[in-house]
């Protein structure tokens, strides 16, 4: 009952974080500047930069979470066998 609890709290504070999120420019002048230029001039460099920065911003969590899932899977195995 308590994983229960934890798992439905967890889920709450994702769909919280998600929905509560704002725009931001996080790019530097030059990357920017680029994107800008490219993007007036009807080009698609901007969308290959905003590509690249969404691979680079999801690798760490998607290989963290990977190791997390195996951890998971791991300890459960083991408390189900003794």
């Amino acid at each position: 009952m308590k994983a229960n609890k934890t798992i439905l709290l967890s889920v709450a504070i994702v769909a919280l974080c998600l929905l509560l999120s704002i725009d931001a420019n996080a790019q530097c002048a030059m990357c920017q500047a680029t994107a800008e230029t490219s993007r007036g001039a009807g080009s698609s460099v901007a969308d290959g930069i905003n590509k690249g920065v969404m691979y680079l911003f999801f690798t760490p969590y998607l290989i963290i979470g990977g190791i997390g899932f195996i951890w998971w899977r791991a300890r459960r195995k083991a408390q189900q066998a003794g």
